[in-house]
């Protein structure tokens, strides 16, 4: 990518948000761009590590065996009446956008249970062709009173979605097992340090439900960490009447012996039993011929919050200033930087397109009228892990690539490059 190209604007880094300084950051450059409060439209960088995240999401799901699809954002009235759930989300917890014309009401999709279970007995009628689990990732719309944290808490998000399906109750807690597994991979790739914890079910329903809470220090949750047994609470279930029944769940005693954290809530899974095929009538045929309900899980994952607390847990401050963030390399849309003088010009350009011919994703810093020290400010607001300089003291042929997060520098010669980076 050729900087110039981006248009991002000149900031100053002492105005910046002293709590959410890697978005607010991203919204000062213009590759945020807040509509109103909750609705953001999103530049080249955001939308970038989107497509990487995603990409991991999708691999780890397919892996397991799940299978893509895609259900509607505009959901009509009739099927969340099946459920039951039209006058819950409309007007008990006014969640749900909705228009009403001549064709009817509809709601903008909070979730797709309801699409979900009705495209899953459409394909799924038989015993034989289950279990299934299908997922999606796209847009969702909630009516959230008090906007947060940017992105943390909008009324426009990106989610992965997934719906399994199974004949009965002990098949469903072994997918559940299944795609508990598959959201700890996940995390892991991410390198996002993850609290599996018990939670209420809410709106949602069934009887079992976890979080996965991500440790950030601009978490609104209090999560309860059992370290060496890798099991977690939210602080608010302890509020509930059957709080017992959920400290059973984790085998825990005694609560004074877990670590505080304050954390995020990046994913939640469901185990609904057969709350939507039973209360929809909709229904599979067993091996001997009799109608059955559906045992259903559902399954979410949060990519704006994903990427908000990558970005958040990633800012690098000096003195207690903030001087901007370092993505993970393994992430990172562009993994290195490179800045030059003009001396160095035509160097830098054969460099860049080296890199990218070798499948390295790279920034060119090709700004006019800039000092060299305005363009490596501007390498920590973008968030690349690396940077290569070719100033005055470059010699033409010993390459340093410096890590903007730890400021370690590696030499090199440019037939090394490539295996350094």
């Amino acid at each position: 990518m050729k900087l110039s190209r981006l248009n991002i604007r000149k900031i100053n880094l002492n105005d910046v948000d002293n709590n959410y300084s890697g978005q607010d950051i991203l919204m000062k450059l213009g590759e945020l761009y807040q509509f109103e409060s909750g609705i953001y439209g999103y530049g080249n960088l955001w939308t970038k590590l989107e497509r990487i995240v995603e990409n991991i999401i999708i691999d780890e799901l397919d892996k397991a065996g799940c299978v893509q699809v895609e259900f509607p954002k505009l959901q009509p009235r009739k099927i969340w009446d099946q459920s039951n759930r039209w006058d819950t989300y409309t007007k008990d917890g006014d969640i749900m956008f909705t228009l009403n014309n001549n064709l009817g009401e509809y709601g903008l999709a909070p979730t797709a249970e309801e699409c979900a279970t009705i495209f899953g007995a459409n394909r799924l009628p038989s015993y034989k062709n289950l279990p299934t689990t299908y997922y999606q990732i796209g847009e969702k719309f909630r009516k959230e009173i008090r906007t947060r944290g940017y992105l943390f808490r909008p009324r426009t998000f990106v989610m992965m979605d997934a719906y399994s399906f199974d004949k009965n109750e002990e098949d469903m807690k072994k997918t559940y097992e299944l795609m508990h597994q598959v959201y700890l991979n996940i995390f892991k790739r991410l390198g996002i340090k993850i609290i599996p914890t018990v939670s209420d079910s809410g709106v949602i329903g069934g009887k079992v439900a976890e979080e996965f809470q991500a440790i950030t220090t601009l978490g609104e949750d209090k999560t309860l960490f059992d370290e060496e047994n890798n099991i977690g609470i939210n602080k608010e279930v302890l509020e509930f009447e059957n709080r017992d029944e959920y400290l059973k769940q984790l085998g825990v005693s005694d609560i004074n012996s877990l670590k505080e954290y304050s954390t995020v809530e990046l994913g939640n899974n469901f185990q609904l039993g057969t709350k939507y095929s039973e209360s929809m009538n909709l229904f599979y045929t067993d091996e001997n011929g009799d109608k059955k309900p559906y045992y259903m899980g559902c399954y979410g994952i949060g990519l704006g919050r994903i990427i908000a607390c990558l970005i958040e847990n990633n800012v690098i401050k000096v003195n207690g200033k903030v001087k901007g963030f370092s993505l993970p390399y393994d992430i990172a849309p562009y993994k290195v930087q490179i800045i030059y003088n003009e001396n160095n010009k035509d160097t830098a350009e054969n460099l860049y397109n080296f890199l990218n011919k070798n499948n390295i994703n790279a920034i060119i810093d090709d700004r006019e009228g800039l000092t060299i020290g305005n363009r490596i400010n501007d390498v920590y607001v973008l968030g690349t892990p690396k940077m290569i300089i070719l100033g005055n003291k470059f010699d033409g042929s010993i390459y340093e690539i410096e890590d903007t997060k730890t400021g370690e520098i590696q030499s090199t010669i440019i037939d090394d490059i490539i295996s350094k980076l």
